[in-house]
């Protein structure tokens, strides 16, 4: 197994800024795996529908936004 980079999900907040400290602490958290082991590690998978933005600005590299893009589409 290659590991290319580390995943997390924030917990649900109306308001995303909130959810900005799990980002950070994942890209943190991947640096110091970067230093340690050599490894470049070049993914951080953070954010999803209702999150992305501030997991964007905080170095995701993938998004999770199924909601965002089916909304409307099931239910209706």
């Amino acid at each position: 197994v290659r590991v290319e980079g580390l995943m997390t999900m924030a917990a649900h907040h109306d308001d995303p800024e909130l959810c900005r400290p799990t980002f950070v602490e994942l890209r943190h958290l991947r640096d110091e795996l970067r230093a340690r082991t050599g490894l470049p590690l070049p993914h951080l998978s953070m954010g999803m529908s209702n999150d992305f933005e501030v997991a964007v600005e905080e170095g995701a590299t993938f998004v999770r936004v199924g909601t965002t893009l089916f909304e409307g589409l099931v239910g209706e």
